[in-house]
């Protein structure tokens, strides 16, 4: 874990340094409030207000150290030398100001993605250094949940829902993390940032993905920003933001973020690999770093000067950056010897060290008045949640033709196909046999076929991890509405399998024996939806998901009693019969069809000797007494049980989210 440091330490680590003040001539770095007339948030860091604040991001001596956890246990291997910590970043120190960019740049695996997701809180509490970063000299002392409410942070990848439209993109995060607001509010807010984004003239189409076509590439990670600005945070991070863009279209994102920098006062911080002439007069400020050390902290043009105190002479074809990086060695050697920074009140900043006691003493701003005053309205804020995830999870089931037309496509074929297979089954021994193979099948073709959510839950899950993570919504709240929503879609599905299969067969023809026989099959369907959930939730790609579906599916019929009886299960495996999805609803259906016609016989002896009664049935099944409620029971429960095992998961995942 990070420590506060005691010492009075230097910028770079180093006691003997030569400080060098300059002052930036850059037009971008000017802080002061009357710089721009765009009225824009409050004396808080807090969102949804509109008045112009200056803030300053600070970080003092941060450090960062990953420990590697060896792949083969010390108790198997004596001699296996436990792996040594990585240190990613080391005393990384620097100052950003509101209306200013700040780019990070350096080779790759230096420490850039790291540094971005310390700062905006997405790090383990254990990792976590209270002393290492403060904004407005406030120290961020709770936990990484503070910084990650006050930072807006874009991710690298655009995890976003390819069947929404770029409108009802920024709705729905403006309906969850906007909750205070009025929905005419919102609706405000959203065509404010829209315009601000350049996103009017395809608010109405749909953002797409590789599959599904949709916007262009630099109008998708501008959704991504304006999903992550709807609260309108103060400090905005972004991982590579024009990473995978043309020219073109990165110059727009980088003009777009200079713009909203200095018009709303906002202090923004992006990694960024060589960037164009073009993008460069944008950029504020650039942070250099080199195996997790800043060897530059400065405008371009005191790099300029410092390479060429070094003796390097700058090439026409290169600019500063580009040479920077090729010197990056000789940089990196002279960085204890030769520290510039921007000017005297950032080295003041510097100098700044909280002690432990300063630490514990230390008042703090109070962040989070919002979520004290929404936990005021704790039901009736979950209530939105759930009402405003139905809505969401509505229009994506609708526009997901090929996850609505498989299901529908499969009850109908499925129940029609099984129909003209089992027609008019009869009632004799043979018919008996029939049935318990109907219902066998049956039972094998419900459960898998939910498999094919498996894809669409995995996407899901990126999204739901970013935001939760960002306090957006609870996964409970995710899980109840998730549960809303499917629950009549799939019940319509049972009704068109059920409808088919029980009259076309000639199952038993009480009108109470078919209506328990239609809401059996949607329980069957529910539990599987439940399982494909979980499993999704534990799984890290369809291959390995639709791998793990397969082997638990096949196990649970194996031990459902159909091909072995309890008494030949080996006692070893035994526990499988008891948790097996197939072994309730199998006999559930038999003790359906013939519970009211134990008495009916349906094979005799010459001599009109009945051999065969529905009784007999049952009781070749152990089914002696009518257990069909008490089975429904836990048919519910293994339905519930892995939607509680899924919220627990997904609870866990986005609590150590990083994205």
């Amino acid at each position: 874990m990070a420590a506060c440091f005691q010492p009075k330490p230097t910028i770079n680590g180093e006691d003997d340094s030569v400080i060098l003040f300059s002052t930036s001539s850059s037009p971008q770095g000017s802080t002061s409030p009357s710089s721009s007339s765009y009225h824009s948030p409050p004396p808080s860091l807090s969102s949804h207000h509109h008045s112009r604040t200056s803030h300053k991001l600070t970080v003092r001596n941060l450090s960062y150290t990953i420990h590697l956890k060896g792949s083969i246990p010390d108790s198997f291997l004596h001699l296996a030398q436990k792996p040594k910590p990585v240190e990613v970043l080391k005393s990384v120190s620097f100052v950003a100001r509101s209306s200013e960019i700040v780019a990070i740049l350096g080779p790759s695996g230096t420490g850039k993605s790291s540094l971005l997701r310390i700062i905006s809180g997405r790090v383990n509490d254990k990792d976590f250094d209270p002393c290492s970063i403060s904004i407005d000299d406030h120290l961020m002392m709770r936990s990484p949940d503070q910084l990650r409410k006050i930072c807006g942070f874009v991710a690298q990848e655009d995890n976003l829902l390819p069947l929404l439209t770029v409108r009802e993109t920024l709705i729905f995060s403006a309906k969850f993390r906007l909750k205070e607001m009025s929905s005419k509010e919102k609706e405000e807010r959203v065509e404010s940032l829209m315009q601000e984004l350049g996103l009017l003239h395809v608010a109405d189409s749909f953002v797409g993905d590789e599959e599904n076509r949709g916007i262009s590439g630099g109008e998708r990670k501008r959704v991504s920003i304006g999903v992550d600005m709807i609260h309108d945070p103060p400090i905005l991070l972004l991982d590579e933001p024009t990473s995978g863009l043309d020219s073109s279209s990165a110059l727009q994102v980088i003009e777009l973020l200079a713009s909203m920098a200095k018009a709303r006062g906002r202090t923004v911080l992006l990694s960024i690999h060589q960037p164009s002439y073009r993008i460069l007069r944008y950029i504020s400020k650039f942070l250099l770093l080199s195996h997790g050390s800043v060897v530059h902290n400065g405008s371009l043009e005191l790099l300029e000067e410092n390479i060429q105190r070094l003796g390097f002479q700058i090439p026409t074809q290169l600019n500063a950056l580009e040479f920077a990086m090729e010197i990056m060695p000789a940089l990196e050697a002279s960085t204890p010897k030769l520290t510039v920074v921007e000017d005297k009140d950032s080295y003041e900043s510097y100098r700044r060290v909280w002690s432990d006691e300063e630490c514990n003493r230390i008042q703090q701003r109070d962040y989070d008045d919002d979520d004290k005053r929404m936990g005021n309205f704790w039901f009736f804020s979950n209530l939105l949640e759930i009402m405003f995830l139905c809505s969401r999870f509505w229009k994506i089931i609708y526009r997901t033709k090929q996850l609505f037309l498989a299901r529908t496509m499969q009850a109908i074929v499925g129940g029609l196909g099984l129909a003209s297979v089992y027609v008019k089954v009869r009632k004799d021994e043979e018919g008996v046999a029939e049935r318990l193979g109907l219902f066998a099948f049956s039972l094998s073709f419900l459960l898998s076929s939910t498999v094919e959510a498996l894809p669409i839950y995995l996407q899901e899950r990126r999204v739901l991890m970013k935001e939760a993570s960002r306090g957006a919504y609870k996964i409970s709240s995710y899980m109840i509405a998730n549960t809303i929503v499917f629950m009549p879609f799939l019940f319509a599905v049972s009704i068109l399998f059920a409808v088919p299969v029980y009259w076309i067969v000639g199952l038993n023809p009480s009108i109470s024996a078919f209506a328990f026989f239609t809401f059996v099959v949607w329980l069957i369907i529910l539990m599987a939806s439940s399982l494909v959930l979980f499993l999704s939730a534990i799984s890290p790609d369809f291959i390995s998901g639709n791998s793990l579906i397969c082997t638990v599916l096949g196990s649970f019929f194996l031990f459902s009693g159909y091909f072995i009886p309890k008494d030949n299960i080996p006692k070893y495996w035994l526990f499988m019969y008891y948790v097996s999805l197939y072994r309730y609803p199998l006999d559930t259906l038999l003790t359906n069809e013939y519970w009211s016609l134990r008495n009916e016989c349906f094979s005799w002896r010459p001599g009109n000797m009945c051999i065969l009664s529905g009784n007999d049935v049952l009781k070749s099944r152990g089914l002696e007494k009518d257990t069909r409620w008490i089975n429904v029971g836990i048919m519910f429960g293994f339905f519930l049980f892995y939607r509680v095992l899924c919220w627990i998961i997904l609870a866990r995942k986005a609590s150590t989210s990083t994205i």
